[in-house]
């Protein structure tokens, strides 16, 4: 029995059911919201029916429920009447561009003073467990290449210039963070190139001495140093014909930076030890997550090497700023996890999805991934839960001073309205946080939801 009180009902009157209801049914943006009458007719149809089904209100209102949405299985309003509540009917839709979902019905129906069946409210959810929505008609729904998955709008610019570059033998300087997928982005542009049959190798330029490293790049003839008992080719031979990554280049000796331009320019190399040339075809990918010309400036890198590196250049942004693809991210990894079979996440609780939200992510995508990885192994149950979460996640700072806003991005052809939506995604429909993410006052932050219908 839910309980309400007089002050209650007269607020209710004062803001008027119809808005308080559809308030209600916007606040539950994991699936879709409609009510029908005693005819089986759509009368109401929310905002997250739209995101869902991808299928505009006024499409809808004034249908059929079993014409507007061509189900599969036991999808029967007028089914209502006889059992009065159906929970967790799986059903599946048929939606535009012929789609169709999965989902859990749940339904409740509403009788009148004689006992006749007046209408009922239902609610569809997805039922497979990645959490993401199909698109509006026009909205895109992510970027999928090759491992790398993203919604945001750099990122896809990223995207679109590896798909292009890929087709040629140019090469490419990727800079970006640890943990953005610099080496996703690496294997990518080798399989969607004509070298894709041919060796692809990497090779972390930070991980070796200077000595070694030149040995593991060059490779050597027997007898060149103590230890050399046989000849070894380095990667440079090994890859011939194929893609060569080499990460964290900034890190390369400038020594070895000479021996690595004169492969650029003239494709042929001295191996350790040896009097004789040896000719390579390889095409070089190279990635870094320091600048380069920065690194140039303090003497540290050739220049004329940069310029051979960055022929054209990829930024991979930092998954703090590209906050819309935090969310998407991880229901695509819950996603994967939940094929396992081990266990199965619905839902993640309110608290828990504030504090991924708000973190801060410094090891990015990498990461994410972790974080879902370990709560698949110490939690049970269908709902990540905020225990189920690391320390770091559950760890609440005494006295300290509130966190500094974070940037809620414009990207091109992103408008103030998209801005407003995303605070308040971020922000859990907390007004004062979402105004401060958005760097306006409370007042502001009103006035926009209201000129925007927010």
């Amino acid at each position: 029995m839910s309980l309400s009180s007089p002050f209650f009902n007269r607020w209710l009157s004062q803001i008027g059911p119809d808005r308080a209801f559809e308030v209600l049914t916007d606040l539950v943006d994991a699936g879709a919201v409609f009510a029908v009458d005693e005819a089986g007719k759509i009368l109401f149809w929310s905002r997250g029916a739209e995101k869902l089904f991808g299928i505009p209100g006024d499409k809808v209102i004034g249908q059929p429920c079993t014409e507007a949405l061509a189900c599969e299985g036991h999808h029967d309003p007028c089914g209502l009447a006889e059992h009065g509540v159906i929970k967790a009917e799986s059903v599946r839709v048929k939606l535009p561009g012929a789609r169709s979902l999965s989902c859990y019905r749940t339904a409740r129906a509403f009788f009148d003073a004689s006992g006749r069946f007046a209408g009922a409210i239902e609610f569809l959810q997805p039922e497979s467990g990645t959490g993401s929505l199909p698109p509006r008609p026009g909205e895109d729904e992510g970027e999928s290449f090759h491992g790398i998955y993203s919604r945001d709008p750099a990122m896809k610019d990223a995207i679109k210039i590896i798909r292009n570059v890929a087709e040629t033998d140019a090469t490419i300087l990727i800079r970006g963070e640890s943990g953005t997928g610099k080496e996703l982005v690496a294997r990518a542009l080798h399989v969607e190139s004509h070298r894709r049959d041919h060796p692809f190798l990497a090779i972390n330029c930070a991980a070796l001495t200077p000595s070694l490293l030149e040995s593991e790049l060059f490779g050597h003839v027997k007898g060149a140093f103590t230890g050399a008992l046989r000849d070894h080719a380095g990667v440079f031979q090994q890859a011939n014909g194929g893609t060569l990554f080499l990460d964290e280049v900034a890190e390369l000796p400038l020594e070895l930076q000479a021996k690595l331009l004169r492969v650029l320019q003239e494709r042929s190399f001295m191996p350790v030890g040896s009097d004789k040339a040896v000719t390579v075809d390889v095409r070089i990918i190279a990635a870094t997550h320091r600048s380069l010309r920065e690194e140039v400036k303090a003497g540290r890198f050739r220049d004329d090497l940069m310029y051979r590196l960055r022929v054209v250049p990829v930024y991979l942004p930092p998954l703090r700023e590209r906050r819309q693809d935090i969310g998407f991210l991880l229901w695509h990894y819950v996603g994967l996890h939940n094929r396992q079979g081990l266990r199965r996440i619905e839902t993640i609780a309110p608290d828990a999805m504030r504090r991924l939200l708000d973190h801060a992510w410094p090891g990015n995508v990498r990461e994410l991934q972790n974080v879902i990885e370990y709560a698949f192994a110490v939690g049970r149950g269908a709902e990540l839960t905020l225990e189920e979460l690391p320390p770091e996640f559950r760890e609440t700072r005494s006295g300290a001073e509130p966190a500094a806003p974070l940037p809620v991005r414009r990207s091109r052809g992103e408008d103030e309205a998209e801005a407003i939506r995303q605070a308040l995604q971020i922000a859990g429909g907390r007004l004062d946080e979402a105004a401060r993410l958005a760097g306006v006052s409370r007042a502001t932050l009103w006035r926009k939801r209201k000129k925007y219908g927010l």
